[in-house]
């Protein structure tokens, strides 16, 4: 049977939630943290995190932190909380999500374009991706660090597709959460949603709802 042309000429992939499960991660990592400093964040507002700008999670934790009658600066509160996690570290490699590097290579291998664009800091984009065997393996990489704002805006999908040299129309992204579906949308991209039920938010606005990364390649 002859191979079915995959519809898109590129894939844009999200990293956190998509690549590697690491929303889960920083959700329990972060919850830990507050309960240790008996600081009363709501549930509610851990989760709302999920998919946030590296730069709204630096404001929330400034504000998490004054709950417990802490009034830090953003500095201060960045520190504390990496010095957490540096004692809490992420394995990365282990929370890779099943089939990503299979995927992307087999993309590659239709004539797929793949690239990133994620809202994390570049040194965490590049240290994740090299540890998960996957440096290099996409062909543009971009941060939400270098834009003024980053998801729910669509200015990091836009510029994207402008250094892809394609419109929106032939390229699709893989997300997962509110802040990074509403930014593709607002970009014009079709977008594919990978399954998350862990944080209570809705998918509805995707395209279309896949269980684990190897399905887009049934698209």
């Amino acid at each position: 049977m002859a191979q079915v042309r995959f519809p898109y000429q590129a894939v844009i992939f999200d990293m956190d939630g998509v690549i590697v499960d690491t929303e889960y991660f920083y959700f329990k990592q972060l919850e830990e943290m507050f309960e240790v400093l008996e600081i009363p964040v709501p549930h509610s507002e851990l989760c709302q995190n999920v998919g946030a700008s590296y730069k709204v999670f630096q404001k929330n934790l400034v504000r998490w932190f004054a709950m417990g009658g802490l009034e830090l600066g953003i500095e201060e509160a960045e520190a504390r909380y990496d010095a957490w996690a540096k004692d809490h570290p992420a394995d990365y490699a282990a929370l890779l999500n099943p089939g990503v590097r299979e995927t992307v290579a087999e993309l590659k291998n239709r004539g797929v374009r793949v690239a990133l664009a994620s809202s994390s800091p570049m040194d965490n984009i590049l240290h994740v991706l090299d540890v998960c065997g996957l440096a290099g393996a996409f062909e543009l990489v971009t941060s939400g660090e270098q834009f003024h704002e980053s998801k729910p805006n669509p200015e990091i999908y836009l510029h994207t597709l402008e250094c892809l040299g394609l419109p929106a129309a032939a390229c699709c992204c893989i997300e997962d959460s509110v802040p990074g579906i509403t930014a593709g949308k607002a970009a014009g991209l079709t977008v594919i949603a990978k399954r998350e039920d862990r944080f209570g938010f809705s998918q509805d606005a995707a395209d279309v709802v896949i269980d684990s990364i190897p399905d887009i390649l049934n698209l």
